[in-house]
């Protein structure tokens, strides 16, 4: 393909990531970038990531054929007005929001409909910042991508390519439907996680007896309520309106089973259970999806010196690479301590299999 040059305004964590894999894709490409912490920017050239480092959105963009908003959301009139003053006719222009309407509302303002596709790639971390940035964070992640009215469909193609290049999985969608996806299954979550957390610390005794005994179940359903406050602060008032709908159906949802609570309804409760039990299995088993299931076992270990050395080193022993490892010292609702990921099912069958012919109660954790 022929060498083309990104603009970046922002490169925290998703705009370094979406930078090294570029860099992974075609190492020909040429990286311009601007972002107000000079030490970011001064990491990104050290480890040649950016090509040219920009001291504010000016000339250094004109040649750019993509340019991407990274900034925060609150940033975007002003970047959206200093980047149409330099962009070349044709350069593409998109973001990577995770709210799309508002964008869409201020590039139509902008007159830059025909330059404009919209980015949500579907993967983040706990760490934030260029420093914690890194190619894989892209990889089997759905990128979804939002084209304006008018845009060329020659161009929608180009850009599908590119970010299908990048290791990730391009959906198209229209902005106002992933708007309602996201807010059901992204920032809903986020407002339940939020609110539960909270109601355990207003529930809680004098002596945090809850809080003591907060783990297991209770902190893999929460996790996500350790995000950034503002982040989702601002996600809240951009994406309002559907949130604001399902969080009025999630309300009857559960006036609803407590209703059946109340009138301790076995088989209503039952059903309840089953449903969910049923349809979130079905995440993990479909095999049409691009993105696959997760391949871990979960096994019990003895709380001594070298037990997980030795079970990683008979697997490695073996041929195995383990993709993710982690412990818990809680046995609430597990069924062993050590959980070990692999990158396949061959590899999981075979892990399981070696691990049974050493003593280690290994089960399969979907």
């Amino acid at each position: 393909m022929s060498s083309i040059t990104c603009g970046f305004i922002g490169l925290g964590l998703i705009g370094g990531s979406i930078a090294r894999a570029l860099k992974k894709f075609d190492d020909k490409i040429t990286i311009v970038a601007y972002d107000t912490s000079r030490e970011a920017l001064a990491l990104a050239v050290k480890e040649q990531i950016v090509d040219i480092a920009a001291s504010a959105v000016d000339q250094s963009f004109s040649k750019c054929d993509y340019i991407f908003l990274c900034a925060p959301v609150q940033k975007n009139d002003e970047n959206l007005a200093a980047v149409g003053s330099v962009m070349k006719p044709d350069a593409l222009l998109t973001d990577v929001g995770s709210v799309k309407t508002a964008i869409h509302e201020a590039v139509h303002a902008a007159g830059l409909d025909r330059r404009f596709i919209g980015g949500h790639p579907m993967a983040g971390s706990e760490r934030t910042g260029f420093a914690n940035s890194r190619a894989s964070l892209l990889e089997n992640a759905y990128y979804i991508l939002t084209p304006a009215p008018g845009v060329p469909e020659e161009k929608t193609a180009a850009y599908r390519s590119l970010v299908a290049g990048m290791g990730a999985i391009p959906l198209i969608l229209d902005y106002r439907k992933h708007d309602y996806v996201v807010a059901a299954i992204s920032h809903l979550p986020h407002v339940i996680a939020a609110s539960l957390v909270n109601l355990v610390r207003d529930s809680d005794d004098e002596d945090g007896l809850m809080k003591m005994v907060a783990a297991g179940g209770f902190k893999d359903i929460t996790r996500i309520a350790s995000s950034s406050a503002v982040m989702w602060q601002q996600i809240c008032l951009t994406n309002t309106a559907n949130l604001s709908s399902l969080l009025e159906d999630y309300i009857s949802a559960l006036t609803g089973f407590k209703q059946r609570l109340d009138s301790r309804d076995r088989d209503a409760l039952f059903r309840e259970f089953e449903d969910a039990r049923s349809y979130r299995d079905s995440f993990i088993n479909a095999s049409s999806g691009p993105i696959k299931r997760s391949f871990r076992i979960n096994v019990e270990i003895a709380d001594r010196t070298g037990a997980l050395a030795h079970i990683a080193t008979l697997l490695a022993d073996r041929g195995l690479s383990i993709k993710n490892i982690g412990i818990s010292h809680n046995r609430e609702s597990q069924d062993g301590v050590l959980s070990l990921e692999f990158y396949s099912e061959d590899a999981l069958n075979q892990a399981m299999e070696i691990l049974k012919q050493e003593g280690y109660d290994a089960i399969f954790k979907p």
